[in-house]
C-alpha cells in the first residue's frame, strides 16, 4: 500500500463532521472490523509509488483499554491532520505512510490487536474510525504493548528498509507499565499463526528494532499513570532507555510524534520545539522530548 497523497481539505471536512459527536458516535464499531483483523494477514506492506517514491513507514499503536479510548478520539478529530501536514511541510522524513494499531490485553480482551494498512492518503481516516474501542484491559498493571512489536517485526515489510536500508518509526502509546511476555498460545489465538518458539518481550522488541525505531509514549493523564507515574516510567526506561517518552497532555500526541521524528533525524529538541507556533504546545512537546539526543543513537546506552 502507499499510493495517493493526504488531502487537508478532505480531512478538515471529516473533522468538522465529528463536532458535537461523542466518542461512541465517532467510533461506531461494536466488534472487530474485518479489515483490521490480524488473523489471516500474511503481511502489511509500505511500498514506494509514483506518488510517494521514497516512502517512510510510521506505525502508531494506541492503547484502547479503559479511558485510553481518548487517544484514538483525539487523533481522529485533530491529530491526524497535524501528523500528516507537519511531516509533509517540514520533511523530517519523506513520503509518510501511516499505519494505526489498537492495543488491548491478550490475557483478557477479545481483540487485543487491530491493524490497519499503511496509507499515504485519506484512506487512513476511514481505517482509524473503524477501530473497535473495546475499553477493557486486564487490571494487571500493563497491556499488550509488545503485540505491535511482534506484528511489525514479523508481518510488515517496507521499501524504506529493503531499498534504502532505513528503518521506519513505531510508536506505542498508553498509560501502564511495560508489558509481560506474550505466550505462543496468545499469539496464535489472535494472529492465527503459532510461533515456532516462545519469545520474551525483549526479544520481540529486538526483532521490531531491526526495521523500526521503537518508542513508547507514556500518557501521564491516564488513570494508571496518574497514580503510579514513577513506576511506569521506570519499567519503560529499563526497556527502552531514552526512547521512553512521558507526555503530560494527550491532545499533543501528534505534535510529540512529529518532534520525536525530527530529533531522530538530526534536529535538536529546542529546534523542534520552535517549529510549533503555539507557546503552550511548544512547551509541552519540549518537556516530552528534551531528553532525546539528536540523531539515531543507541537507546539502550543513552538512558534518561
Amino acid at each position: 500500500m502507499g499510493s495517493g497523497k493526504f488531502d487537508s481539505n478532505t480531512y478538515r471536512a471529516y473533522a468538522s463532521s465529528t463536532v458535537g459527536k461523542s466518542t461512541d458516535q465517532v467510533f461506531t464499531q461494536r466488534h472487530l472490523h474485518k479489515d483490521l483483523d490480524p488473523k489471516g494477514v500474511k503481511v502489511r506492506e509500505s511500498r514506494d509509488s509514483t506518488d510517494n517514491p521514497k516512502s517512510t513507514p510510521i506505525i502508531v499503536a494506541l492503547d484502547v483499554t479503559g479511558s485510553m479510548g481518548m487517544l484514538a478520539d483525539a487523533i481522529a478529530r485533530e491529530g491526524l491532520g497535524t501528523l500528516f501536514n507537519s511531516i509533509l511541510d517540514r520533511k523530517p522524513v519523506t513520503d509518510p505512510h501511516v499505519m494505526f494499531m489498537a492495543i488491548g490485553d491478550a490475557r483478557s480482551d477479545e481483540y487485543p490487536l487491530q491493524v490497519s494498512q499503511f496509507e499515504a492518503d485519506n484512506r487512513i481516516v476511514q481505517q482509524l474510525s473503524q477501530i473497535y474501542l473495546e475499553g477493557n484491559g486486564g487490571g494487571n498493571d500493563s497491556e499488550s504493548y509488545n503485540f505491535p512489536w511482534y506484528f511489525a517485526g514479523f508481518r510488515t515489510v517496507h521499501d524504506s528498509f529493503e531499498k534504502r536500508g532505513k528503518r521506519g518509526y513505531l510508536f506505542t502509546v498508553g498509560d501502564e507499565c511495560a508489558p509481560d511476555n506474550l505466550t505462543c498460545d496468545q499469539i496464535e489465538q489472535f494472529t492465527g499463526v503459532r510461533p515456532e518458539e516462545e519469545m520474551t518481550t525483549k526479544e520481540m522488541l529486538e526483532i521490531a528494532e531491526r526495521f523500526y525505531d521503537v518508542y513508547h509514549i507514556i500518557i501521564a493523564q491516564g488513570s494508571f499513570a496518574s497514580r503510579s507515574l514513577p513506576r511506569v516510567q521506570s519499567t519503560w526506561r529499563e526497556l527502552l532507555g531514552q526512547h521512553a517518552i512521558t507526555l503530560t497532555d494527550y491532545k499533543k500526541l501528534a505534535e510529540t510524534i512529529v518532534s520525536t521524528i525530527e530529533v531522530a533525524e538530526g534536529n535538536t529538541p529546542e529546534a523542534a520545539m520552535g517549529a510549533w507556533a503555539d507557546p503552550n504546545t511548544a512547551k509541552i512537546v519540549y518537556e516530552a522530548t528534551k531528553h532525546l539526543t539528536a540523531g539515531k543513537g543507541n537507546p539502550k546506552l543513552l538512558g534518561t
